[in-house]
């Protein structure tokens, strides 16, 4: 069994695990655990009632967050034509086509995101194997695979988060960085619980949300009351 640290120890010692806290009590709380000496990041885990293996069961989109995500993503495009310049204009880190496929293959992965034009989609085929494991593989359900390539830069710039359920039915996404304001983490953790909730698969019978937890990138998960969470906010 893994020692626990002292950080961790104390950080978990203000935690109730047997507790279902508000929104607002959880932000407060994820942010007074985050006790490391770099700006942690906050996460949200959703452990979903659902059976990915069904094709309607199936939860996977993204989203805006309100404030954003705190991280800086270096966005690639495979694109030709006037879709570069368009691409470079709207601000993506790299843009190319079939030139990149070497250099990728051959394990330079420093971008977060790949965004591609539907007609370079053959090209980026090529790469299924390298970049599907690593959830890089540009998806027209998520707005990577486009023709309006400036809109999608600009949403990836500005926070855009792709949220996917993994086998076990439990989705991960990140809402924002520990200095961000109780507001704002709560402003962006609100939008993705609306977002998941109405993903609700229509097979799903009983409870759909199982767990709800917010926990900074070296503290303790905090729970989350879902029901108060989804009641109209007052």
């Amino acid at each position: 069994m893994a020692k626990m640290s002292k950080k961790y120890a104390a950080a978990s010692a203000l935690v109730d695990r047997d507790q279902k806290y508000t929104l607002d009590e959880a932000v407060a709380l994820v942010k007074k655990t985050a006790t490391a000496n770099f700006d942690e990041s906050v996460d949200m885990v959703f452990n979903l009632n659902i059976d990915p293996k069904y094709a309607d069961q199936q939860i996977r989109g993204a989203m805006v967050l309100p404030h954003g995500t705190g991280k800086t993503k270096k966005v690639l495009v495979f694109a030709k034509g006037a879709k570069v310049d368009e691409a470079e204009q709207a601000g993506a880190d790299y843009v190319g086509g079939e030139e990149l496929l070497p250099k990728i293959q051959g394990g330079w992965f420093d971008f977060d995101v790949v965004i591609a034009t539907p007609d370079m989609m053959a090209i980026v085929g090529r790469l299924g194997k390298v970049l599907g494991p690593k959830g890089l593989m540009p998806n027209p359900k998520v707005g990577t695979v486009t023709m309006d390539v400036a809109k999608a830069i600009g949403e990836v710039k500005a926070g855009k988060i792709e949220y996917r359920a993994d086998k076990a039915g439990n989705i991960q996404v990140s809402i924002g960085k520990a200095s961000f304001g109780d507001e704002q983490l709560a402003e962006n953790a609100r939008a993705i619980f609306d977002r998941i909730l109405k993903a609700r698969p229509s097979t799903v019978k009983g409870q759909y949300m199982k767990t709800v937890t917010l926990s900074a990138t070296m503290g303790p998960g905090v729970r989350l009351d879902q029901a108060k969470m989804a009641a109209p906010k007052e």
